[in-house]
């Protein structure tokens, strides 16, 4: 198997919402959208796309869930200066910059929709 591409697919009932927040934001790019679907990418990262909840494409079973528990983490080269930037820019930081024992430092704004976004940074081994 030769894998070309990953995109993590999240239920959601305003999928215009979740991609505009995804394009302020993090400066996705919208590349197909339809009816109650949005694919959005960046070059550096996972695509990533939106379903409307309802949507026939979902199997029956989880067809009207809803993208709960599920956190799209990404890794950033300066976490401090998202976490400013994120805030100036009138994001909803649902969790506050922090350091957990183990090393990563992270904060999470959440979407529209309650799509939890996590920005990390690892510290260096010496660090901790």
């Amino acid at each position: 198997m030769k894998i070309t591409s990953t995109a993590v697919c999240l239920t959601v009932d305003d999928v215009p919402a979740s991609a505009a927040f995804l394009a302020r934001h993090f400066g996705f790019e919208e590349a197909v959208a339809a009816d109650g679907f949005a694919s959005l990418v960046r070059e550096d990262t996972v695509q990533v796309v939106f379903l409307r909840s309802g949507t026939e494409v979902l199997p029956e079973g989880v067809r009207d869930r809803r993208a709960a528990g599920v956190i799209a983490a990404f890794t950033v080269a300066d976490l401090d200066a998202e976490y400013e930037r994120l805030l100036g820019e009138g994001a909803p930081v649902t969790m506050p910059l922090r350091e957990e024992p183990w090393g990563e430092r992270l904060f999470q704004v959440t979407d529209p929709n309650g799509v939890i976004l996590q920005l990390v940074a690892w510290a260096a081994p010496g660090d901790r």
